[in-house]
Order: structure tokens, then C-alpha cells, then sequence
């Protein structure tokens, strides 16, 4: 509970939740009006972007640009311009009021204002084997080990695409498990995928159970539409899930939430005063690093005026 003492307590002008494209822009816009900045972070800056093998699309990014390097990049500009990071996991928030306090694993602050970025954490599958060793792998960091061996990317949109392209590159054979009749990525990834020879699809098909002794031995696939399951032996693959995100809002207990994100307006504010919202965590149709960059400008730039 909230219970420690007035005089323990630091005392900031905004506090950002989350250190990914939207907060990194928000506490940049915020400290160059004059404010004094907190930004909490429970991983590593860049959130489930720096996880990525490449980023795509957005402006002027660097050739070949990883989630790795533009993570790095966004560290050195948010560090220069005077930030303070601090490492912690939040675990309690009080929003409404004048002052907000926010609650970490090691320290209480209180602050006039409050940036939700804290984005969202891959959706979990829920199936049978799903914590066995092999399932579950990130692109960049665990593809090497799979080199000439079979991969299964879960997921038919653009981000499971991007990955399986990359990954292609790796394996000797990478099969895309998608629950459409075709991939749903854009028209780009597409015409990538069918230019290389070892990405094969699995159309209207699931993942729906992991079989193994501590790693993955088999896999069952079930067909959507017929139901019938198949069973591939395969000790050696790799499992990489690209299933969608869950919204890293259960903490925020006091607003209401849509499906789990957090309805804002034009200016990024939620339904409590002093309270903004930026990035994959929000009520929105596009959530792209463009937008969450965009985003946090707005709640940057709203917060401040409002300390």
C-alpha cells in the first residue's frame, strides 16, 4: 500500500512510466521546457521495439537500423538531454488528485503530472508446453542458434512476418503458422517472403500444444478449419510467437480502460487530469514507432504546460 512517509517521499515535476519510442519522446519534449523528469524503466530502454531485428519505415532511420541500435541511439539523446532513468518496476499508482504518487519495487515518488508509456508484453499463447525451452525465442538475440534448422514463426501480421524475412536468412527452412487463410502484413513483406525459397506458409492453422522433457521435441498444429491436428517431431526447431500484445495496464487501477488500453483524447489526456497516456498502451488503430513518437510528443508537450 501507499504508506510511506511524507519526507521519503522525491517530488518531480512528471514522472514518464516506460522508457520505448512514445516515453523516450515525451521526456524529451518535457525536458526541454524545463522540467524535472523521472523516467521509470523495469527493463531495458526501448521496450518491445529494441527486441526487434530490424525497424522499418520510419523517417530517416539509420541502413539496416536494428531494434538493438536505435534502442542505443534513444538511450544517448534521452541521457544527453538530461534525463533521469531510474530502473525500477512500478507496482502501484495513485493518479487521481492533484499530486500523483507512483509506488516501484524500491521507491515512492510523487510528481504534478504523469505519462502512461509502458506499451504492452507479447500475448501469451496458453497452450500446452508453451514454457518449454525453444518456445518463445526473440529473432536477433536466439536465431543464430538455429542455423540451417527448422524455425516456426506463430503469427501471419506485419511484426511475425518481419521476423520470419529475417530469420530466413538463418534457417534452413522457416514455416510462418498463421490463423488466416494468408498472411495479413502488408504487400512489402509479402512480396519478400515469396522471393525467398525456405519460408513456406501454414495457412489457418494454430500452434496448440508443445510436447518435450524440459525442450521442444514436438509440436501440434491444429487446422481451423478442419480441426485435424498434426504432429511434427522436431528437436532441434525453434518456436518464435508473434501473437499480439497485452496492454501493461493493470497497475492503473483507477481509470477505465477499453479492452484493456487506455482511452485518451487529442491531446493524449486521460479521463484523470494531469494524467497522459502515449504509445501501444492507448485506444488506437495504428501503433507503429511513428505514432508512438508522435504520441509522446503531444503528452510531453501537454504535461509540461500543465506543471
Amino acid at each position: 500500500m501507499l504508506c510511506v512517509q511524507q519526507e521519503d517521499i522525491q517530488m518531480y515535476d512528471m514522472i514518464i512510466i516506460g522508457a520505448g519510442p512514445a516515453g523516450i519522446s515525451a521526456a524529451i519534449y518535457g525536458k526541454s521546457r524545463g522540467k524535472k523528469i523521472l523516467m521509470l524503466e523495469k527493463g531495458q530502454v526501448g521496450g518491445l521495439i529494441g527486441t526487434v531485428s530490424t525497424v522499418t519505415h520510419y523517417t530517416a532511420i539509420m541502413k539496416e537500423e536494428s531494434g538493438k541500435t536505435f534502442a542505443e541511439r534513444m538511450k544517448e539523446q534521452v541521457l544527453s538531454a538530461g534525463v533521469e532513468i531510474r530502473y525500477e518496476n512500478v507496482t502501484e499508482t495513485k493518479l487521481i488528485g492533484k499530486i500523483k504518487k507512483v509506488v516501484t519495487d524500491q521507491e515512492s515518488y510523487e510528481c504534478k503530472t504523469v505519462v502512461l508509456a509502458n506499451g504492452g508484453s507479447g500475448r501469451m499463447l496458453g497452450i500446452p508446453g508453451e514454457s518449454l525451452k525453444g518456445v518463445r525465442l526473440n529473432a536477433p538475440k536466439d536465431g543464430p542458434d538455429y542455423k540451417g534448422k527448422n524455425i516456426y514463426i506463430i503469427g501471419g501480421a506485419d511484426g511475425a512476418v518481419k521476423e520470419a524475412i529475417y530469420l530466413a536468412g538463418i534457417a534452413g527452412k522457416v514455416t510462418i503458422v498463421c490463423v488466416e487463410d494468408e498472411l495479413v502484413c502488408i504487400q512489402e513483406f509479402k512480396d519478400k517472403v515469396a522471393a525467398h525459397h525456405n519460408i513456406e506458409i501454414m495457412p489457418h492453422s494454430s500452434l496448440t500444444a508443445v510436447y518435450g522433457n524440459e525442450i521442444v521435441e514436438e509440436l501440434e498444429f491444429t487446422d481451423n478449419k478442419t480441426g485435424n491436428k498434426q504432429i511434427v517431431k522436431d528437436g532441434e526447431c525453434g518456436v518464435f510467437v508473434y501473437a499480439g500484445i497485452v496492454p501493461n495496464t493493470q497497475i492503473y487501477t483507477e481509470l477505465k480502460l477499453d479492452n484493456g488500453y487506455i482511452p485518451v483524447d487529442e491531446l493524449m489526456q486521460t479521463e484523470i487530469p494531469g494524467v497522459f497516456a502515449a504509445g501501444d498502451i492507448c485506444v488506437k488503430k495504428v501503433r507503429q514507432v511513428a505514432t508512438a513518437v508522435a504520441d509522446g510528443a503531444i503528452a510531453g508537450i501537454q504535461a509540461a504546460s500543465m506543471c
